[in-house]
């Protein structure tokens, strides 16, 4: 019994080229990279943090918070942020799966 290999939609390619677009910045991988090496920061400190203005770093924050990749809570008129690193995983996990099956 031959098992039937399922192929990406259109609709799941364009969201993952949506993540990979939105990783192609160096400062946006920096930024993940300086929240994973701490639990949560400020928008304030991840400008201090990569020597660039708070509002770069929230220009760049936008489409990883829309994707998913880094998560935010607000405390009075501080917003933190954090990585939601089982989400980063679930995406690599994803692609991984496409090109798996597309290779079979």
């Amino acid at each position: 019994m031959a098992v039937q290999q399922r192929k990406a939609t259109g609709e799941e390619l364009r969201e993952m080229a949506r993540y990979f677009h939105a990783l192609r910045d160096v400062l946006r991988l920096r930024i993940l990279v300086a929240l994973a090496s701490n639990k949560e920061m400020t928008v304030t400190e991840l400008a201090r943090a990569l020597h660039v203005s708070q509002p770069l770093v929230s220009f760049h924050l936008r489409p990883l918070r829309l994707l998913g990749l880094v998560q935010v809570r607000r405390a009075g008129r501080e917003v933190y942020c954090f990585l939601n690193l089982p989400e980063i995983e679930r995406r690599h996990a994803e692609f991984i799966a496409v090109l798996t099956q597309a290779a079979m």
